[in-house]
């Protein structure tokens, strides 16, 4: 029978147990050791049948066990000890209270989805997986960030295979009650409420759940309340899930509703207000238009209002190709804001200008989420070097006349939250060699000094930790492939085999993520002969584990992860690769430390960041991958190896694969093989344990989400918050209005003549050229411009590259026309081809970059040859 309603029962804990509760409730449980003992210790078998959840253990626990705890002296004491280290942990100063210099107060940081634990199924990948690590690793530090996002219903999807291998999705109900959430209240007891207003004098009302993630309250909305329609209600249903206009409701309550939670909680809890607001990507950009309605209502008008809101944005791309990227039709849009829908006191036309692709091989009708971020942030980065430079070309429409390397979008690697995903077993290796305090600093902070003692760590200790984590990685395959057979259909007589399925000896390669095409699953399947062989080879073989999920609506990725399945069905190789269903948090917190190899075969530039072997690293694993994303940034021969890419523009996507495919078996035949099973003197594999220790040591501290989160603080989020407090009304509507009069008056400027102290095609290195130049600035005056020479190596073509512009100052006083002269000394610090030119841009104090308006004045073609070229 079928209830009719449910309810969730919790228990009540004797007094002496009653720090258990708030432990269960602060998340950092998922990331610290001594606490998850803590609930294992209560209740060894309910803990792993909660699933390491202590919400679900705690509701799990008969009455007696729970009074034979209260009174058991050894287990109170270590309660005790656990608590007071979480007190001193939510309290103490840490990195962040330790910095010199006016920080930020507080960053709001939005994101649609977190991935902090299984045990709060808000993530479907590696966006939702960052945003996690970064609130973790923020608290970690003691960074001051709000987190907000979208409490959804169903989450993401759960995955199973048919018996063919096609994969299904299931959707289960989330109950909050049963989640460690606590809802967001009024002084009197009342729910708080967000209410956003609909077309048609409807309403679409959230109540606001709070987790809190160590130090960092996570602010989630919830439409599914009873307030709403039923429409209204399914606005947070599933997690990427609905046609555009449930996108663009989901996106609407994410942004504005979440900057409404957010005034709302720090007015209810007395937490900082947030100067700095942190976009993750462009599902959150309409967070800059309710703060821009903020402002018009305190008297801005929606220039000075856009300036004062800019100032104090930081926005992060993490897409590398504009179909990433949500994009709504422009009526759409626009039927949703304006007198009679949300945010009434701002220009619906303005609001679209915002989003509009008015650029060359732009959509004039779509909406573009992501160029609405850029628009509404003074600050923009990428997620690895090569991303930010992908960025900067695929948005330089945006800042027309600059080259894609000036596009101010900058870099911040993503990292890792080394505490999440290293293994106990590792970090106990650690902590017996530095101390447990070093070895936990180690991990949150950085610092090369702490990782550097993984050089006196013995191979034989090394060598031992990697094959007891291969061999825990082997009965977790074992049990997770026995279930999945019987949810296909098996009986259990047909599943004997399964106890043979891979070896604790044998080399182990991961392969886990999302399966969009451009990650090409079913590469390694290119020549499935060779790899057969490389599987079964009698004295070196290899063995894989393969997992991921395709989108729902994907039958493309779907395809592909059936190919691999029934690859992996095949009786000749079913103990040597295996698929995984359900690829999830739990599952990758064993997958990582029990791969010895980390292969990651993307289309490159496509990968803006892939962390998944980052996370692979800092267990001792290898990685085996394409140089995209963070690879490309730091791959060193000590660390793995790098599959050569036949990414030419004329290369045919299947050559392409072929190519690819044969470069990935040549270097697991010989070479990844070779060094891992060959033996030294002393019988371990020599090279293969120096490049594990190598791994640990060098590349460990860089890509810790730690590091990650420091750089934003550095480089991001102090500028953007010393911007917003120099942005008071006065200063936005003075730069709001000097902008429009540049913009103005800009047609007026020239470039009217170049001219040189050296006259002939060549010059020595180290001397230094003089230069004077003739400027038009028609009703502009010289302090809201800066002239610069800039100059460089020059190309076949006279592109120059590795360009350093050099600013040059006015002389003398205006000429009858209104020209000025600029005069300044250009040094020749570099040999080979060399080439200048000069160019004015805008100035003013306000800027955080001279191509911020995308304006630029340069020599016209006549001016420009006169003027000449250098050292040639």
């Amino acid at each position: 029978m079928k209830a009719i309603r449910r309810f969730t029962v919790r228990p009540v804990l004797p007094e002496p147990l009653r720090p258990l509760s708030d432990l269960a409730r602060n998340l950092r449980w998922s990331w610290h050791t001594g606490t998850r003992d803590l609930f294992r210790s209560v209740d060894p078998e309910r803990w792993a049948a909660a699933g390491g959840d202590p919400m679900r253990l705690l509701g799990s626990v008969p009455t007696e066990r729970l009074t034979e705890l209260a009174g058991d002296r050894d287990f109170l004491d270590r309660l005790a000890a656990v608590a007071d280290d979480l007190d001193t942990y939510m309290t103490g100063d840490r990195w962040y209270q330790r910095q010199s210099g006016r920080l930020p107060a507080a960053v709001a940081y939005f994101s649609p989805e977190f991935g902090i634990t299984a045990a709060l199924p808000q993530y479907s990948g590696g966006l939702g997986i960052l945003a996690g690590d970064h609130l973790k690793a923020a608290s970690d530090l003691g960074a001051p960030l709000i987190g907000v996002g979208l409490l959804y219903r169903h989450g993401y999807f759960r995955q199973s295979l048919s018996r063919d291998g096609w994969q299904q999705e299931h959707y289960p109900v989330l109950d909050p009650h049963e989640l460690p959430l606590d809802q967001l209240k009024e002084a009197d007891g009342a729910p708080a409420r967000i209410t956003l207003a609909l077309p048609g004098d409807r309403s679409l009302r959230a109540r606001v759940w709070v987790a809190q993630v160590g130090r960092i309250p996570l602010l989630l909305l919830d439409s599914d309340i009873e307030e709403n329609d039923l429409i209204e209600r399914g606005v947070t249903d599933r997690l990427y899930g609905g046609g555009s206009e449930h996108r663009l409701l989901q996106e609407m309550l994410l942004g504005i509703g979440g900057v409404r939670a957010v005034r709302t909680y720090c007015r209810l809890t007395g937490h900082a207000a947030p100067e700095v607001f942190h976009t993750n990507e462009g599902h959150a950009g309409f967070l800059g238009l309710e703060r821009m309605a903020e402002l018009r209502a305190g008297g801005l008008d929606f220039d000075a209002a856009l300036e004062a809101v800019r100032a104090g944005t930081v926005f992060t791309t993490h897409t590398p190709v504009p179909a990433g990227i949500d994009r709504f039709d422009r009526e759409l849009v626009a039927r949703h804001f304006g007198p009679h829908a949300e945010l009434p006191n701002l220009e619906v036309d303005r609001i679209l200008r915002l989003g509009m692709e008015t650029y060359p091989g732009g959509e004039p009708n779509l909406f573009n989420m992501a160029v609405m971020g850029l628009r509404l942030a003074q600050r923009a980065n990428g997620v690895s070097l090569l991303h930010g430079q992908v960025s900067r070309e695929m948005f330089a429409g945006l800042w027309p006349g600059f080259d894609p390397e000036e596009v101010p979008i900058t870099s911040v690697t993503n990292g890792v939250h080394a505490p999440t995903w290293v293994a106990p077993e590792v970090y106990r290796l650690g902590a017996r060699q530095i101390g447990t305090q070093r070895a936990e600093e180690a991990l949150s902070i950085g610092d090369s000094d702490r990782w550097d003692s993984v050089a006196d760590i013995p191979d034989q200790d090394i060598w031992d930790l990697r094959r007891s984590l291969r061999e825990l990685l082997v009965l977790e395959v074992r049990e997770r492939l026995r279930a999945s057979w019987r949810q296909r259909g098996a009986g259990t007589a047909e599943l004997g085999w399964i106890d043979g399925v891979l070896d604790p000896d044998v080399l182990t390669i991961g392969f886990a993520r999302r399966v969009p095409s451009y990650k090409r699953l079913t590469l390694m399947l290119r020549d499935r002969d060779r790899l057969m062989d490389l599987l079964l080879h009698p004295e070196r073989p290899v063995q894989i584990v393969v997992a991921g999920k395709a989108h729902p609506a994907d039958d493309g990725g779907k395809r592909l992860i059936q190919e691999l399945v029934r690859f992996a069905d095949d009786p000749r190789v079913r103990h040597r690769i295996v698929f995984l269903p359900d690829y999830g948090m739990a599952m990758a917190q064993k997958l990582y430390p029990g791969c010895d190899i980390w292969l990651n075969n993307p289309l490159r530039p496509l990968e803006a960041c892939g962390t998944s072997g980052m996370k692979a690293a800092l267990n001792g694993g290898l990685n085996l991958s394409v140089l995209d994303g963070w690879w490309d940034e730091w791959f060193q021969p000590d660390f793995g190896w790098s599959i050569p890419t036949a990414d030419g523009a004329g290369t045919d996507p299947d050559r392409r694969d072929d190519i690819e495919a044969a470069a990935l078996y040549d270097l697991l035949e010989q070479r990844v093989t070779r060094t891992f099973y060959e033996r030294g003197r002393s019988g371990l594999p020599d090279r293969w344990i120096e490049m594990v220790r190598r791994t640990l040591s060098l590349l460990g501290p860089k890509v810790l989400a730690g590091r990650m989160v420091r750089e934003y603080v550095d480089r991001l989020y102090t500028p953007a918050a010393h911007a917003h407090r120099a942005m008071d009304a006065d200063a936005a509507r003075e730069l709001a209005e000097w902008k429009a009069a540049v913009r103005g008056a800009w047609h007026g400027v020239t470039v009217d003549h170049v001219e040189t102290s050296v006259a002939s095609a060549t010059a020595e290195l180290g001397s230094t050229l003089a230069l004077r130049v003739r400027v038009g600035l028609g009703s502009l005056r010289p302090e809201d411009v800066e002239v610069q020479a800039v100059a460089g190596r020059v190309d076949e073509e006279d592109r120059i590259t590795d360009a350093a512009a050099v600013p040059l100052k006015p002389v003398g006083v205006p000429g009858a026309g209104g020209e000025w002269v600029y005069e300044g000394p250009l040094a020749l610090d570099r040999t080979g081809p060399f080439g200048y030119t000069v160019r004015v841009l805008p100035s003013h104090r306000l800027l955080a970059s001279g191509a911020e308006l995308g304006l630029v004045a340069v020599p016209p073609e006549d001016v420009a040859e006169a003027a000449g070229l250098l050292m040639r």
